[in-house]
């Protein structure tokens, strides 16, 4: 099992909404062409949290948590762990 703190938790939690807004708006035609704009801020936000967390540059660390949080019960229970 993964220890996870709570600066790691956000920044894998800002991850997940990163990937879901990018998802949501690449597979959407009509808001594909304003992707940059639309995803500056929560690309801005998992920066911050990254950072703070001391996860930038630590891909290995940051996709185990995000594998954790996904497995987790409480995840599972709610949608999103949060």
């Amino acid at each position: 099992m993964t220890t996870i703190t709570a600066s790691e938790r956000a920044a894998a939690q800002a991850y997940l909404r990163l990937l879901e807004s990018t998802q949501a708006v690449l597979t959407d035609p009509q808001l594909a062409p304003y992707a940059g704009v639309m995803l500056t801020s929560p690309m801005a936000e998992a920066d911050e949290a990254l950072r703070a967390a001391g996860l930038s540059g630590n891909e290995d660390r940051l996709l185990r948590l995000v594998s954790s949080l996904r497995a987790s019960p409480a995840t599972t229970a709610r949608g999103r762990a949060g």
